[in-house]
């Protein structure tokens, strides 16, 4: 009876550690009815759940709902709401003085603001306008309110547009290569006017990248990390539904917005 106990033990961990971490699946040869007898079955349960709360990965029961790509997609998503917030809180630390437009706001409520729980893709300060609109405010010169605020909502929504405003997804979710494509088109044309328009008075909208030995690479490093997560992302999508993508190639003449 111990050899039985020791071989089902052994034969329990083994197979379990491969399905829970996805290597492989049990033949359908091999039961548990075949290698543990009826008094022993329970020992492969308990063995599941000691092992599943152990697990270095947490996992939650809608993940069985979601395919690679979702997960991918989930990553991304997580990942490009993290630069966009250190993003803000950049042009917040070179540009202060828009944030002093808005009475009584700091950078952490402005992050509220566009990343909270309760947060929004439109806003009364910025008329109302979002994604393409509301970026093109900051580069207004009529424009009088926070510059910054107008650029990341704009920016935020535009990206979260091309992700069908979702935070997760699943398997019955689709995505547009072309949306998501597009979007990084917009990141790209973004940085541009960031780095080259000017006010009438020669001063920038925006400070951010620099020049000469006031450069900052960090702008340059979180944009083009915004541009490969929709890239690639868009990639994953049009291989999977083994479509084309519309590629737009920009110059200095043509870097206009897409309409997402």
């Amino acid at each position: 009876m111990a050899q039985v106990i020791d071989f089902t033990i052994c034969s329990t961990v083994f197979w379990v550690k491969k399905l829970w971490m996805g290597v492989t699946q049990m033949p359908a040869t091999l039961t548990i009815a075949r290698f543990a007898p009826r008094c022993t079955r329970p020992l492969f349960i308990s063995t599941l759940l000691i092992l599943a709360g152990c697990a270095s990965e947490p996992f939650e029961v809608s993940d069985l709902a979601k395919s690679d790509i979702d997960l991918v997609a989930d990553a991304y998503v997580l990942e490009q709401e993290e630069l966009l917030q250190s993003l803000m809180i950049k042009l917040y630390k070179r540009n202060p003085g828009e944030l002093r437009k808005a009475e009584g706001e700091t950078v952490a409520s402005r992050i509220r603001e566009l990343f909270g729980e309760s947060a929004d893709n439109a806003f009364a300060e910025l008329g109302e306008k979002s994604s393409i609109e509301a970026i093109t405010l900051a580069f207004d010169e009529q424009y009088q309110n926070d510059r910054v605020f107008a650029l990341m909502a704009g920016l935020t929504s535009m990206i979260r547009r091309s992700w069908n405003d979702q935070r997760e997804f699943f398997i019955m979710d689709s995505l547009d290569e072309q949306k998501l494509y597009d979007s990084a088109r917009n990141i790209e044309a973004t940085s541009w006017r960031l780095r080259s328009r000017i006010q009438d008075n020669g001063q920038p909208y925006l400070l951010a990248h620099g020049s000469g030995k006031d450069v900052n690479f960090e702008f340059a490093r979180i944009f083009a990390k915004l541009t490969a997560h929709q890239d690639m992302m868009a990639t994953l999508v049009a291989q999977k539904h083994n479509r084309t993508i519309n590629r737009v190639i920009h110059g200095v003449a043509t870097m206009a917005f897409v309409p997402i």
